[in-house]
């Protein structure tokens, strides 16, 4: 069932808004004029990702920079490695490891943004 979440003209491109409905903390994204829907919390941390930074359609997580594809939620690359102990740190350590997000059809009509939500 399709959801009012937002005017549109509320989010310029290349802009985000964070918005709960049914109980689902959800951020909208504009890239290009076409919205996206994705969780607000990012899977290493729970970071906010509104406060991230949008770039095209890959949202930068604003705590550790885990990057996300705002088309499939697909996680594109894991958080920052602290400062190494080491020159090379370890791609198989559990903490730089996240999630993808998940996503939800979005659709726009007279002027205001729907979201598909079971």
């Amino acid at each position: 069932m399709f959801v009012k979440a937002a005017e549109a003209a509320e989010i310029l491109p290349g802009g985000m808004k964070a918005v709960t409905l049914n109980g689902r903390e959800v951020v909208l994204c504009n890239y290009g004029g076409a919205f996206y829907a994705v969780e607000r919390a990012c899977g290493h941390a729970k970071a906010r990702l509104e406060r991230g930074a949008l770039t095209g359609w890959v949202l930068t997580c604003p705590l550790h920079f885990a990057q996300f594809d705002i088309r499939s939620g697909e996680a594109l690359s894991g958080p920052a490695p602290k400062a190494p102990a080491s020159k090379h740190p370890d791609p198989a350590d559990p903490a730089l490891k996240t999630a993808s997000l998940k996503t939800w059809p979005v659709k726009t009509e007279n002027g205001f943004i729907f979201i598909d939500l079971p």
